[in-house]
């Protein structure tokens, strides 16, 4: 039986199902992304939150549009044909970062905006209904107007820190982060459902008050995240990962927790979603290959029932949490019984509970 959606606080009217299933709207320019290591050029690849995101909800088997805009350069072919701006070039980063010991990229990266694309308006929004929306900007592109008209059309919208406390040097284009409350978006954020933040970019709001507006996320790589909303606060452990590059990692973790919600998770279970997702992708350069080793509609791969094997998970279990945690598990987890999960499913999310 199809689900209703959700409720929203964010427009008086709920969002009308456009299909049986719900649909996500993502908002952000693709890009170039150069990587650099030790001075050299190792890898050129497609780029951009909206390319890691929809790569994501792809594989997950979520329906999703898309809104970005690229110059007469773009050089990919993608399921999700951007707008194209012919008197423009596309947005490109240049990614910054060493080689350790081991031979593994550092995650302290320093990046560079070399040329930005156009802004994305409202009136490239669609004027259909969405369940959720994604303002997950990289280059400056997402307005506070269009983040308005987001909201207005999209039942819960997801914002990626990223796209509102980012400038660039106007020299050599370095980014650099403001204050939240000094961005331009601080009198939107009571309409937006969730906001999700590096760790570093943490340092850039108040995190107490936040929480009291929507679901604050906060990402710390090897460490996993955290989820503050009210006055709850959940840690959500991490899945082991080789890094090889961190790039898109926070994309990707954005991108499993909105294809967790979509599929009626709680939002513990959807971030914990979100970790596996930023495992895989620190793993590669670029866009990883998630359709062939994750998840397809939330189901465990081949991998992830291989792995299962390696641990000592009791099979005991009966709910539909433990048995969603228990499948995860195994993929990149250290081996701990479900039992033990520090997943709490009583928070509320805009009067959900999760």
């Amino acid at each position: 039986m199809t689900k209703n959606p959700p409720p929203s606080q964010q427009t008086p009217h709920s969002p009308r199902r456009i299909s049986n299933r719900s649909r996500v709207l993502i908002v952000g320019n693709y890009c170039h992304d150069v990587l650099i290591q030790n001075g050299s050029v190792v890898a050129e690849t497609l780029g951009g939150a909206a390319s890691f995101i929809s790569n994501v909800l792809d594989s997950s088997s979520v329906s999703c549009d898309l809104v970005s805009k690229v110059g007469h350069d773009f050089r990919y072919e993608v399921s999700h044909a951007p707008i194209v701006v012919t008197e423009k070039e596309t947005t490109v980063f240049e990614a910054y970062f060493d080689l350790g010991i081991d031979g593994i990229g550092n995650a302290d990266r320093v990046l560079k905006r070399v040329s930005a694309c156009d802004p994305i308006l409202p009136s490239d929004i669609p004027d259909s209904r969405f369940d959720f929306g994604m303002a997950v900007g990289v280059g400056g592109e997402i307005l506070p107007e269009t983040l308005e008209k987001m909201v207005e059309t999209c039942g819960v919208v997801a914002v990626d820190i990223q796209a509102l406390i980012r400038v660039f040097d106007p020299v050599d284009g370095a980014v650099k982060l403001v204050n939240l409350k000094e961005s331009g978006f601080h009198h939107i954020l009571h309409r937006i459902g969730f906001l999700k933040a590096s760790s570093d970019e943490a340092l850039f709001m108040d995190v107490e008050q936040m929480k009291q507006l929507c679901c604050v996320v906060v990402t710390n790589g090897e460490k996993g995240c955290r989820i503050y909303h009210k006055d709850e606060e959940t840690v959500i452990p991490p899945f082991t990962a080789k890094q090889v590059d961190p790039t898109g990692a926070g994309d990707s973790f954005l991108g499993g927790l909105v294809a967790g919600l979509v599929e009626g998770l709680a939002v513990p279970d959807a971030a914990l979603l979100g970790n596996l997702f930023g495992s895989i992708t620190v793993e590669h350069i670029g866009q990883p290959k998630t359709g062939g080793s994750a998840l397809n509609r939330l189901r465990v791969k081949d991998e992830v029932q291989r792995r299962k094997k390696q641990c000592n998970l009791s099979s005991t279990h009966n709910s539909d949490h433990n048995d969603f945690h228990a499948r995860l598990t195994p993929a990149r987890f250290p081996c701990y019984s479900s039992a033990d999960s520090p997943l709490q499913p009583d928070l509320l999310v805009n009067g959900h509970s999760v």
